[in-house]
C-alpha cells in the first residue's frame, strides 16, 4: 500500500509555502525575541484565514502535520502547537480559530509558551485548569518565552490523552520542517563556499554527512504521518524520537559544515538550530518517548 499525499493537501502545504517564503521570517522571530509582537500576529492572522487554527478540529491529523511541518520550515513565532493543536482538542467548546491561547501541562511541558501575547492560560493538573502567568524562565530559543503559571478554577474539558497526542505529533511535525530546512540551507552553503579553491559540497566526508541527514530524515517522515494516520500513543512516540534525532543530527551536521558563523545571532541558520533544540524536549523528551514506547512493546507481548 503506498501513502501519499492528496492533491489537496498538497496544495495546502504549497500554499502555506508560498506564504511563509514571502515573509521574513527569521526578521519575525528576532522581533519576537524583543518582544515586538506586531509582525509574528500579522503573520498569524494570515495563517488563520488558510485555516491552520482550525485542523485540528475541522480536518485530521494528517493536514495538522502538513501544516506544524511548514511551521517549522520557516520557523514561525508563537504558541502554535498550545493553541492550535493541543487547546481545540482539550477544550472542544471553544473556538480558538481566531483566539490565542497556551497550556501547561507538567512535567512535559512545564511552562506556559509565550502567555505574553494570548488571551487565555490553562494548566494541565487534576483535570485543566485555567491559569495567570507568573514569573518568565530562560528558553535557549529566545524567541520562545516561557512562563511559569499560578493554577486557577478548573474546567470543563474534552480528551487530554488524544490532545497530548496531537501537541507531540505536531511537535514531531515542526522538528521533521526544521530539519529538512537546515538541509537545505547547509547544502546550499556547501555548494557555493570555496575552501583550497573547490566548494566544501565536492569533498566525499561533506557528501556523506548531509546524506546521513537526508536519510534519518527520510526515516522520519514516514513515523510523522503514518501517525498522522494512526496516532496511536506507540506511533506518536517513534516519530517524535525519530524527527527529534533526526533534526538533531541536521542541526549538527549544519553547524560543523558552516563553521563558527552558524552560531552567531546575526546569521539566520542560529534561529533555526536553537529551535530545533528548544523542540527536541517539548511535548514529551526522547526518554520519555523511549520510555512510553518500550512500555507499549511489553505490553503487547
Amino acid at each position: 500500500m503506498r501513502f501519499v499525499l492528496t492533491d489537496e493537501q498538497t496544495g495546502f502545504a504549497r500554499s502555506l509555502h508560498d506564504l511563509l517564503s514571502k515573509t521574513d521570517t527569521p526578521a519575525v522571530n528576532r522581533a519576537w525575541a524583543n518582544g515586538d509582537h506586531e509582525p509574528g500576529l500579522k503573520l498569524w492572522s494570515r495563517l488563520a484565514d488558510l485555516g491552520v487554527t482550525v485542523l485540528a478540529t475541522e480536518a485530521t491529523p494528517v493536514e495538522v502535520c502538513v501544516a506544524f511541518e511548514a511551521l517549522g520550515r520557516h520557523a514561525v513565532p508563537g504558541p502554535w502547537v498550545e493553541s492550535a493543536a493541543y487547546l481545540p482538542i482539550a477544550l472542544p467548546d471553544e473556538d480558538f480559530s481566531e483566539r490565542r491561547a497556551t497550556v501547561a501541562a507538567p512535567p512535559d511541558v512545564p511552562y506556559a509558551l509565550d502567555a505574553d501575547v494570548t488571551d487565555g492560560v490553562y494548566v494541565v493538573g487534576t483535570g485543566l485548569l485555567t491559569a495567570t502567568a507568573a514569573d518568565r524562565v530562560a528558553s535557549v530559543d529566545g524567541s520562545r518565552h516561557l512562563f511559569e503559571v499560578d493554577a486557577g478554577d478548573p474546567v470543563d474539558h474534552g480528551d487530554l490523552d488524544a490532545a497530548f497526542e496531537l501537541a507531540a505529533l505536531a511537535t514531531s511535525a515542526q522538528l521533521l520542517g526544521l530539519g529538512e530546512r537546515v538541509l537545505a540551507d547547509t547544502v546550499a552553503y556547501a555548494k557555493q563556499r570555496k575552501q583550497f579553491g573547490r566548494e566544501i559540497g565536492s569533498y566525499q566526508a561533506i557528501k556523506h554527512q548531509l546524506a546521513d541527514v537526508r536519510i534519518a530524515l527520510d526515516f522520519a517522515r514516514p513515523l510523522v504521518f503514518g501517525a498522522a494516520v494512526d496516532p496511536t500513543p506507540r506511533s506518536v512516540s517513534a516519530a517524535k524520537i525519530q524527527s527529534a534525532e533526526a533534526a538533531d543530527l541536521a542541526a549538527r551536521v549544519g553547524l560543523q559544515v558552516h563553521g563558527a558563523i552558524g552560531y552567531t545571532d546575526e546569521y539566520d541558520l542560529s534561529l533555526w538550530l536553537l529551535r530545533i533544540r528548544a523542540l527536541q524536549s517539548a511535548w514529551g523528551t526522547t526518554a520519555f518517548h523511549r520510555d512510553r514506547l518500550l512500555t507499549d512493546l511489553l505490553d503487547a507481548r
